[in-house]
């Protein structure tokens, strides 16, 4: 699961990166757009790579610059401060949040129905749904511990007594049978096959009822109210990137994912583009209606009522701050 914390040294190094105003190039020139994303070039990016590499940006009048976060960046303080024009938050809680906080950033298209977070057990440990989790010891991020583990708790009745600190490392999880680990759909559970020659139990919360959204794209209130038409055209042009990253020919966008991520392999752009498609994560649920990208008030509805019935947030908090519906090309109820 992607940080949603910061350290204020990396903020500061990566703001000022970013700080220089992104004007037109002149009145009838292109619209500069800097996209923050959350973490390193990877192919849960790919639609963004795929956009900007086939030209569908260009062709909508944007020149947009696509600047790789990491462990150490907080999206939507970028965003919220003008360091970049749009950015991209994880989940669904990242979201809210900025609405309980009162920040004038809100969600416009989630580029994945699905959010890819997963649970993931031994072969071997007994372990046939979520519910068997239950006494085991969890490895989480603090991220994940304030987020989807409400979730958990609720459902399944997990406690907190099962919480271990998650570093982001396969080494605890390896040593331990009985340890779950969180992890990506398209990610940790290839890790652990192609390292450890191990074949993960793995359990898409998604697919269990988990309602939140994963790849959301965040955008300032400042840009909704100035310059709609921007927003709705870097949507547009993002799904047909996404169509044809996962439905058409991937190289051109994979081509520009390697040049930003060195550490990135086509092998691991390959894997995590079949997980995309076989889970569903980008294009099922309303998106098959509504088109790619499309949220609904129900969703978050649905979302905001699982989180505040369990004290995450206030009854009274205005959740609706958190998304802006009407920037997708289809809709959905």
């Amino acid at each position: 699961m992607r940080s949603t914390h910061i350290a204020a040294l990396a903020l500061a190094l990566f703001a000022a990166a970013c700080s220089k105003p992104a004007p037109k190039a002149d009145a009838s020139g292109p619209t500069a757009i800097r996209l923050a994303t959350d973490w390193r070039a990877e192919a849960e990016q790919g639609g963004y790579y795929e956009a900007l590499a086939n030209g569908e940006y260009a062709k909508r009048g944007l020149k947009v610059t696509i600047v790789p976060g990491g462990p150490g960046v907080n999206v939507p303080q970028l965003v919220a401060s003008g360091a970049v024009e749009l950015g991209i938050g994880s989940n669904s809680f990242i979201v809210m949040n900025l609405a309980a906080e009162h920040v004038p950033v809100r969600a416009v298209a989630a580029f994945m129905q699905k959010d890819p977070q997963v649970l993931i057990a031994h072969p071997d440990a007994g372990v046939a749904s979520i519910a068997d989790m239950k006494g085991h010891p969890i490895l989480l991020s603090d991220a994940s511990v304030s987020a989807f583990w409400v979730w958990l708790k609720a459902k399944y009745g997990f406690t907190d007594d099962q919480v271990r600190k998650y570093t982001f490392n396969n080494a605890p999880f390896l040593a331990d049978k009985r340890i779950i680990q969180q992890g990506y759909v398209t990610s940790e559970p290839y890790t652990l096959e192609k390292e450890a020659h191990l074949k993960p139990a793995v359990f898409l919360l998604a697919d269990e009822g988990y309602p939140g959204y994963g790849g959301l794209l965040l955008a300032p209130d400042r840009l909704l109210k100035s310059d709609p038409a921007t927003v709705r055209a870097f949507v547009e042009a993002t799904a047909a990137g996404w169509q044809a990253y996962l439905h058409g020919d991937p190289g051109p966008g994979d081509a520009l994912i390697l040049k930003d991520n060195k550490e990135m392999t086509e092998d691991v752009l390959a894997q995590a583009r079949d997980k995309l498609r076989a889970y569903g994560i980008i294009d099922s649920g309303d998106a098959k209606v509504g088109g790619l990208g499309v949220m609904t008030d129900a969703r978050w509805l649905a979302f905001f009522t699982m989180a505040s019935d369990k004290g995450v947030y206030p009854k009274e908090t205005d959740y609706k701050a958190s998304y802006a519906l009407g920037y997708t090309k289809g809709t959905a109820k």
